[in-house]
């Protein structure tokens, strides 16, 4: 009777209470999803974390009979959460607190086995969330200077003039603007999803998922290099219309692809690193043919 009860009465409740209480924090992250590029993976995290669930159906502990009254635990903390982040005007705090409900009532409901299945799905639906103003920020201005002092150094081991002054890159008579939004962010984050993504569907060992993880980073902004190196060589050699139009158009295709090859690459390398050592059978292990009389 308690189980069918939490099914019929419980769950519709409190997936109503989710959808009026979220429905604010829900409306300003697809905006952001929409209005800037750098967030615009965010339609994609919440159908990947259900694909992530149907992939790991193999793994279902079962549901628990009865009700997890832990699980009110996180509901509270998620609630209490939000008006704090509305207090201090940390919307960013809002969206990251939806996961933490979303939790608490898979404890609450299903169990904290259950709950253990699903954590890296929730967990996952934190990329959908825009980052607070003060880490973006905090992110990009080094992102910034690091492609324009690292497509600097790549044009000029390439033999043309660069010089990087400030956050522009000067190629002769021609001056280049490295903007905050060529800083790489919007490819530092999505990759940064996509490898915890791959780590999450592939069982390896834990130092090649901290590999993975670790080089994120590094892919994103050597891709993001090579793309402002390539804009570079566009406006020395073709001119200004193929450059922007390759800058504002291909060049987002291209880092994906080229960041990819980069994950590949590295993935062939670690699966080449250790060695698996089979045991060798030894000659006692094979019996000796018996010989008839």
């Amino acid at each position: 009777m308690q189980s069918r009860w939490k099914w019929l009465v419980g769950l519709p409740i409190l997936a109503i209470l989710f959808f009026w209480s979220y429905w604010p924090a829900l409306e300003r992250m697809v905006q952001a999803w929409i209005r800037e590029a750098d967030y615009s993976h965010g339609f994609l995290v919440v159908p990947f974390a259900g694909y992530l669930l149907w992939a790991r159906r193999e793994t279902f502990p079962g549901i628990e009979p009865g009700l997890s009254w832990g699980g009110l635990g996180l509901i509270a903390l998620a609630s209490l959460a939000r008006p704090l982040a509305a207090w201090f005007y940390l919307e960013p705090l809002d969206g990251y607190t939806i996961p933490v409900w979303l939790a608490g009532v898979c404890w609450f409901f299903l169990g904290r086995q259950c709950l253990a299945w699903c954590l890296p799905a929730l967990c996952f639906l934190a990329f959908m969330v825009p980052l607070p103003w003060r880490i973006e920020h905090a992110l990009s201005l080094p992102l910034q200077g690091v492609a324009t002092f690292g497509s600097c150094f790549l044009l000029q081991c390439l033999g043309l003039p660069a010089v990087a002054v400030g956050n522009t890159l000067l190629l002769g008579d021609i001056p280049l603007e490295v903007e905050q939004a060529c800083s790489g962010l919007r490819l530092f984050v999505g990759f940064f999803a996509v490898s915890f993504a791959y780590v999450l569907l592939t069982e390896r060992p834990w130092w090649q998922t901290f590999a993975i993880i670790a080089a994120a980073a590094p892919i994103a902004i050597v891709s993001n290099v090579l793309r402002i190196t390539a804009t570079g060589l566009l406006y020395r050699y073709i001119g200004g219309s193929a450059a922007r139009h390759f800058s504002h158009d291909a060049a987002g295709w291209v880092m994906i692809l080229l960041a990819t090859g980069l994950l590949s690459l590295l993935l062939w390398y670690l699966n080449r690193l250790v060695i698996e050592v089979r045991p060798v059978a030894t000659l006692s292990s094979f019996s000796a043919p018996s010989v008839q009389q």
